[in-house]
């Protein structure tokens, strides 16, 4: 198993997922998912997609810079992925620096969101 190339193509899936159609995010996470968002704890599926899909911009595009993986748990196939980028939001030429943390835990032959931790970098 190529820890690198799961997280990569994951991210990539993630990222085109959340530009394109944010629904879409729900066969990512279940229902003993969380998200932070900025600080906000969210927990499970529904919840999740409800914020993603709340969010107050219409369109956005994330330019991903690093993607960095390492496994979480011996002997399993889960995985600590750590992202960092830029998110370009409505019609703003401004980038957004941004980091994410993802906690994918390995079912049913494919991997889930267990854990997912976002925020904005300012400064």
């Amino acid at each position: 198993m190529d820890i690198n190339a799961i997280a990569r193509k994951f991210t990539d899936f993630y990222y085109q997922t959340f530009d394109t159609e944010r629904h879409g995010l729900a066969l990512l996470y279940k229902d003993e998912s969380m998200l932070t968002w900025e600080g906000q704890q969210i927990l499970g599926v529904n919840a999740i997609i409800q914020k993603l899909t709340s969010l107050p911009f219409g369109k956005v595009q994330h330019q991903v810079s690093t993607v960095d993986a390492q496994p979480s748990v011996p002997n399993t196939a889960n995985l600590i992925v750590s992202v960092t980028g830029f998110l370009l939001v409505d019609d703003d030429s401004n980038p957004i620096r941004y980091s994410q943390a993802f906690h994918l835990v390995s079912s049913d032959g494919g991997y889930y969101v267990y854990n997912d931790i976002f925020r904005l970098n300012y400064g």
